[in-house]
């Protein structure tokens, strides 16, 4: 399906364009409509198609080293996949679904070259909006390391998991032993001043049961919070690798990009010189 030149005007990269090159870009793309849960591309075609979504939502998957499906991204409007593989001219590393009726702008190298051969300044003005992207994927990154996996976890505790907590931090600290040995020391020395009316004479058979009590109470406490504290070590264990994948991904995809439009505008700008 043609693709109208306004509608291109909506396309973040694309929006630098001029009213020449806008026209020339749109007589080379055409518009592609996908179903609900149709597969776009999927990984290891090497159909050269970069898309970018006009309508819709499609999810990007990759699979990682364990076989499971990771989430890379949700594009919606005007946000585009695909494209470091068509660039670069190598086979898809990723699989792209759409999740509703979605309608996408289909491109591949021979329509960016065209545009390039006949607005080389275009060039400039794709790579200008690269840019922002390139610094959005830092905030992105800046923002997410940023995260502290304490606040994360607190935010879904449950009260008991919060009493457990507090139960742990306290009979772990010297305020909690000082006041066991002060009252332990009180105890017994009553007990003993009483003599004959002590309620709990020596060896304090009574101290010793609510000693033991307290320690059959305390113990799966303690590794209540220790289990919480794991919980923690993992989600920052995870937030670290998800941050670090994150800034790969994106800082290699957004290069290559970036190398291959640098590559063409030098191209150009070489074969204007001959001229």
């Amino acid at each position: 399906m043609a693709c109208a030149p306004d509608e291109l005007r909506h396309v973040p990269l694309f929006e630098l364009l001029d009213d020449d090159e806008t026209a020339i870009l749109a007589a080379q793309v055409e518009l592609r409509e996908f179903a609900p849960r149709q597969r776009i591309y999927k990984i290891g075609d090497v159909d050269g198609k970069a898309y970018v979504v006009m309508s819709g939502t499609v999810r990007v998957t990759t699979v990682d080293e364990d076989q499971q499906e990771v989430v890379i991204d949700e594009a919606g409007h005007g946000q585009f996949f695909g494209f470091a593989s068509m660039l670069e001219g190598v086979p898809h590393m990723t699989n792209a679904m759409a999740m509703a009726e979605t309608t996408c702008l289909e491109l591949d190298r021979n329509d960016i070259e065209v545009l390039l051969q006949r607005k080389p300044m275009a060039g400039m003005d794709m790579l200008t909006v690269q840019s922002r992207q390139i610094h959005a994927a830092q905030q992105l990154v800046r923002v997410r390391a940023n995260r502290n996996a304490n606040d994360m976890i607190e935010e879904e505790m449950t009260y008991g998991q919060r009493l457990a907590d507090d139960v742990a931090k306290f009979g772990g600290s010297w305020t909690f032993i000082i006041i066991m040995l002060v009252s332990l020391a009180i105890y017994a020395l009553i007990n003993i001043l009483l003599k004959g009316r002590a309620w709990d004479p020596y060896p304090f058979i009574l101290l010793n049961l609510f000693l033991s009590m307290m320690a059959a109470i305390q113990a799966p406490v303690i590794m209540m919070s220790q289990n919480r504290q794991d919980t923690k070590d993992r989600v920052r264990s995870e937030l670290d690798y998800e941050v670090n994948r994150r800034a790969e991904s994106e800082i290699q995809g957004l290069s290559g990009k970036l190398n291959m439009l640098t590559e063409k505008i030098d191209d150009l700008d070489d074969l204007l010189r001959k001229k």
